[in-house]
């Protein structure tokens, strides 16, 4: 799967909004983006076509963003992109303990999410 147009940390945007309508500031919240890097990143996703923004009807200061058709197409295939590289893990010799190692990045995930949002302790 060739993808020129979209660049890894917009790949990740797409999968993080997914199926759903979300504000920007959700979105942020989701990921470790970089505040202007992210701006930059989601402009150019509507620019390309593959995101849809408008403004939320119940706070006009809220800019809600969902996927276009083109964005889903995308999701999509990446989707795909990522089952095949499971499944080729999940046939290698020996096979890794997936459900551990998951557990042990999602704790990782949790410590820096919490440094991140309430700081050093």
């Amino acid at each position: 799967m060739e993808i020129t147009d979209i660049n890894a940390v917009q790949a990740l945007l797409l999968a993080n909004i997914g199926d759903e309508e979300i504000n920007v500031r959700e979105l942020m919240s989701r990921g470790y983006y970089q505040g202007s890097n992210a701006s930059y990143n989601l402009k150019k996703l509507v620019e390309m076509g593959y995101l849809l923004q408008e403004k939320s009807d119940r706070d006009r200061r809220a800019t809600m963003i969902r996927l276009s058709e083109k964005g889903l197409d995308m999701v999509e295939k990446l989707a795909q992109l990522e089952q095949k590289q499971s499944d080729l893990l999940a046939r290698s010799n020996p096979a890794p303990d997936v459900a551990e190692t998951r557990k042990h990045l999602r704790q990782i995930e949790r410590i820096w999410t919490d440094y991140i949002q309430y700081g050093a302790q």
